[in-house]
């Protein structure tokens, strides 16, 4: 027998480990485990839990189709999980294991163990890079070396790109075997004393033994935005790469319009596969694809970045561990005061676009990209926080927490990163509100009590309160972003 073991690639289509299997012509079996402990202790968000074990659902049922059982197993950490792996190797004749590779440590540390251990019994354990086009250090630089500069790494794997085919798998088709309506393996093995909990009701056992952390995110908030159906998702990025990223380059750093792709929660759990993403971008594109002022070629560019910060997290352990790639900031001398960091988390700065941003997220569980480096500056530039602290944050409110592009983002945003912003790049927050949300649409929805406010004043909510004499039931700025900068500036300038 075959075995796939689905953890971040949550897909019937597209998927390498899935094909390979069937392709053996052997029987077919998957399992999902929940290894809640360790979601926990990686500051795992509940809505994209939730988003996760929703999805679970929805493979299971196409699963189903294609009379592939999906185990599902409740573990507690990954080192548990490699030994359900293992008791499932020894209960069912299973000579093969196939996973798509994690590339942040804790997750490479499982598949090493996995592999080893396996090996023992006899047993191969195939990875798959499937949540990326290329391999990490597949793309190097002349002498061997790995990219630490985007605009290099991206000129090379456009070179690959152009030398490599990034077909999609075909359709999958049904297996010739019958599982017990897939919710069993017992008819096939006439062992009935093992038969295990349907695959709704374990779901539902699963959710309610959730620790979830504070949060103000509802999954029936996010249903409407994050579908989960496979189908639904690809209909999205269908329609996103036909109808809306022409508009693309132009348009997605303004908060306001529905710009972006939302697929984001989407790739963070391998609903689909950047192989779909950009042969979908191809069919619907053309040759624009590769044309450095469409649309299509920026967001092929944003694709290449999340391929560039997997690849990192792949080739150093540092990222995994916390630290700062650039070593000389690993211990500025940040301020952390915990007053101030509470007031940007909860969007009660007095800055109009932070504060927005900030509910946004909070009530949603997703925030615009532009907006999320405007956050993150301001947290670290204008605040003196350190960056780990927004970071956390973000990865526990996040639909789409992805460990690889949420730390990227925060070390560019810090100048800490690979490729990072320089030091002395401070985004002023009311200037970057008067450019992308000039007549404060983005601002009045989630600032309310602004919404009366004249455009004019709309970015300076306090001018307004002071000119007419005129209270407003916001707060004042908790930061002065001049004498802000200039402290900033000295604080790195002097390491």
């Amino acid at each position: 027998m075959q075995l796939v073991w689905f953890r971040n690639d949550l897909r019937s289509l597209d998927h390498a480990g899935l094909t390979n299997a069937l392709n053996t012509k052997e029987p077919v079996i998957s399992v999902f485990i929940a290894t809640e402990k360790q979601w926990q202790s990686h500051d795992m968000a509940p809505i994209k839990r939730d988003f996760m074990y929703s999805r679970v659902a929805d493979l299971s049922s196409a699963l189903a189709e294609l009379n592939i059982p999906l185990i599902l197993i409740k573990s507690d950490t990954y080192q548990n999980s490699v030994q359900q792996i293992l008791d499932l190797c020894q209960k069912y004749p299973i000579n093969r294991v196939h996973a798509c590779a994690d590339y942040e440590l804790n997750e490479r540390v499982r598949d090493k163990n996995a592999q080893q251990q396996l090996s023992t019994l006899g047993v191969k354990f195939n990875l798959y890079h499937d949540s990326v086009i290329f391999p990490p250090k597949s793309i190097t630089k002349a002498d061997g070396g790995y990219y630490s500069v985007f605009t290099a790494f991206k000129k090379q794997w456009l070179q690959h790109f152009a030398q490599h085919n990034a077909n999609c798998f075909a359709k999958p088709q049904a297996q010739a075997i019958q599982f017990d309506n897939h919710k069993t393996l017992v008819n096939w093995l006439n062992e009935a004393k093992h038969k295990p909990q349907s695959v709704d009701d374990k779901l539902a056992s699963f959710k309610t033994r959730l620790t979830p952390h504070q949060t103000q995110v509802s999954s029936a908030d996010a249903a409407e935005s994050f579908p989960t159906e496979e189908l639904a998702i690809l209909n999205r990025l269908r329609t996103f790469c036909r109808e809306q990223v022409q508009d693309y380059q132009q348009n997605r750093d303004l908060p306001n319009l529905s710009a972006t792709s939302c697929l984001s929660a989407a790739f963070s759990l391998g609903c689909i596969s950047p192989r779909q993403a950009i042969n979908r971008l191809l069919v619907e594109q053309g040759e624009a694809v590769f044309n450095s002022d469409s649309g299509a070629a920026t967001w092929l560019s944003e694709l290449i970045w999340r391929e560039f910060y997997r690849h990192l997290t792949a080739i150093y352990d540092d990222i995994s561990k916390g630290f700062a790639v650039k070593t000389q900031y690993q211990n500025l001398p940040w301020r952390n005061n915990k007053t101030e960091f509470d007031a940007w988390c909860q969007g009660k700065t007095g800055f109009p676009i932070v504060d927005a941003a900030m509910r946004q997220l909070n009530q949603t569980g997703w925030m615009h990209n532009r907006l999320r480096m405007i956050v993150a500056s301001f947290l670290i530039k204008d605040l003196q926080i350190d960056w780990r602290w927004g970071e956390q944050y973000f990865m526990q409110n996040l639909i789409d927490g992805d460990y690889a592009a949420n730390n990227g983002g925060w070390q560019w945003s810090a100048s800490t990163g690979h490729d990072a912003a320089p030091y002395f790049r401070i985004f002023n927050p009311t200037t970057q509100s008067e450019r992308f949300d000039k007549q404060g649409h983005f601002i009045r929805k989630f600032c309310p009590e602004l919404a009366q406010l004249p455009d004019k004043y709309i970015h300076k909510p306090h001018l307004y309160e002071s000119l007419n004499q005129s209270p407003i039931d916001y707060p004042k700025p908790i930061v002065d972003h001049k004498t802000a900068r200039e402290i900033t500036l000295n604080m790195y300038a002097n390491k």
